[in-house]
């Protein structure tokens, strides 16, 4: 299966933890990172996610908010230390691509969110994603 979301990221599931409805599943990224997931129990189930599996963490780029600086006082759990490597600036959005250890990242925002935060190519930032907006497949 091809998809179009670019962010794939690998990793190793280190944790599942079980709810009613939802499962919160903490995968140790192949970069050393450790990025949660919050995907549907039964989604964990289907894909038997337990400790020790491989799987590809996916988000989607309009979902990858970014930083100038890791943020304390946030409920978003996946914050994770990177260099931007790319910008492009259209009229009204901003593609951002950024290198963090093991992979790389893209984000779309927007154009002022750009200038506000004063990216520019080689600047340092922190990738903000929110648990319940990362999906996991498996490998």
């Amino acid at each position: 299966m091809t998809l179009s979301i670019r962010n794939q990221l690998p990793g190793t599931v280190t944790e599942v933890h079980p709810g009613e409805v939802m499962a919160a599943v903490k995968v140790r990224l192949d970069g050393g990172q450790h990025l949660t997931a919050v995907i549907t129990l039964e989604a964990a189930e289907q894909l038997g996610l337990a400790p020790g599996s491989a799987v590809r963490a996916l988000t989607k780029s309009t979902e990858v908010a970014l930083a100038t600086g890791r943020v304390e006082g946030l409920s978003i759990r996946n914050q994770l230390p990177g260099t931007l490597t790319h910008l492009t600036v259209g009229a009204v959005m901003a593609c951002a691509k950024i290198t963090v250890e093991g992979g790389e990242l893209t984000a779309a925002i927007t154009k002022d969110a750009a200038a506000d935060l004063g990216l520019f190519v080689g600047s340092d930032v922190v990738v903000l994603i929110k648990s319940t907006e990362v999906s996991l497949a498996t490998a």
